[in-house]
């Protein structure tokens, strides 16, 4: 069988084995809140996150193409196939350890980091798309500073409206419209996390001169869906129980408010075709409402924790896309 076939099919494993464990490892983000504030049991909760993911995966292709394009040029990536395998490896590394661990880190930093490590190992510096890959970093680091922004005026705009609410009844309201909320932030998960997977797909199917664009396959697009809606299924409880009750206590309207930010960083992040990272904009958008909230009654050293976890991520999957691109090419 030929060899660039062979590389292909273990790209393709791999990548819908990273959508899997991105999808058990991101879980948390999208219904940790809801689950915290019981809106939803733990079970109820990782079956809607499940649909709304698979839901959400269908319905977009633009961050997909701008993974396949925008890091490095596939068409002339050298050794493209071993660099793509190297990266998968690397990024499906950094999630294990992250979430044996209960880190909230990032699959984004991680794979992006990754590729951006194996393309450099393999062709040197010059073979990034410094533009193209500049405008993902620079989202990367936006994201969660608008949505701790944006959390924070939500939240406070909330306060405003429902000051003179009486609060067990309030709390019972925002319970119920927690359940939509936690429906709405799963879809756009989907929307953006999914198709990082198929951008990956999509470049070793250019790099194998198996197809001539940057178009995502169908096929691609329904088994990446599939893979991070089976990973939901399985649930990520060490790092639910991170961003549900450790950065601060979440009441249902604080869940409200938190996940209606997440989604709208999100949504607006997959509308313009950019990745972002859904733990660190949910991360934030909660640290935002905590804030508005009251500031001493969040967590700031876990927060500091995850700060840390996501500033070292790039670099540190960035090393394993290299480590592994090497070790690799010495045996393929």
């Amino acid at each position: 069988m030929d060899s660039l076939f062979v590389l292909t099919i273990l790209i393709v494993i791999f990548a819908l084995a990273f959508d899997f464990i991105n999808g058990f490892h991101d879980t948390a983000n999208a219904i940790a809140t809801s689950v915290s504030t019981k809106a939803l049991k733990p079970r109820h909760a990782i079956i809607l996150a499940a649909v709304m993911n698979f839901i959400g995966a269908m319905t977009f292709t633009g961050v997909a193409k701008t993974i396949t394009k925008d890091i490095a040029d596939p068409f002339k990536l050298d050794n493209g196939l071993v660099v793509i395998l190297a990266a998968l490896i690397a990024g499906i590394a950094w999630n294990l350890i992250t979430w044996y661990y209960g880190i909230p880190s990032s699959s984004s930093h991680a794979i992006i980091g990754a590729i951006a490590g194996a393309v450099i190992a393999s062709s040197g510096f010059g073979a990034i798309n410094y533009n193209g890959f500049i405008k993902i970093i620079e989202a990367l680091l936006i994201s969660p500073v608008l949505a701790f922004v944006v959390g924070f005026i939500m939240y406070t705009i909330i306060k405003l409206i429902f000051k003179d609410s009486n609060l067990a009844k309030t709390n019972k309201q925002f319970r119920r419209v927690q359940i939509l909320t936690a429906a709405v932030q799963s879809y756009t998960h989907g929307t953006n996390d999914a198709q990082k997977a198929m951008g990956i797909i999509t470049m070793a199917l250019i790099a194998a001169n198996l197809q001539e664009t940057d178009e995502v396959q169908f096929w691609v697009q329904i088994a990446c869906a599939t893979a991070m809606g089976l990973g939901t299924s399985i649930g990520g409880w060490k790092i639910i129980k991170t961003v549900g009750g450790k950065i601060m206590k979440i009441r249902p309207v604080n869940g409200v408010a938190a996940d209606l930010t997440g989604a709208a960083i999100i949504f607006g992040a997959t509308y313009i075709h950019l990745p972002v990272s859904t733990t660190h904009v949910i991360s934030s958008s909660i640290l935002g409402v905590g804030s508005a909230h009251r500031v001493k009654g969040v967590k700031w050293g876990t927060a500091q924790r995850m700060v840390i976890t996501w500033i070292i991520t790039l670099p540190i999957s960035a090393a394993l896309g290299a480590i592994m691109y090497f070790i690799l090419d010495l045996f393929l």
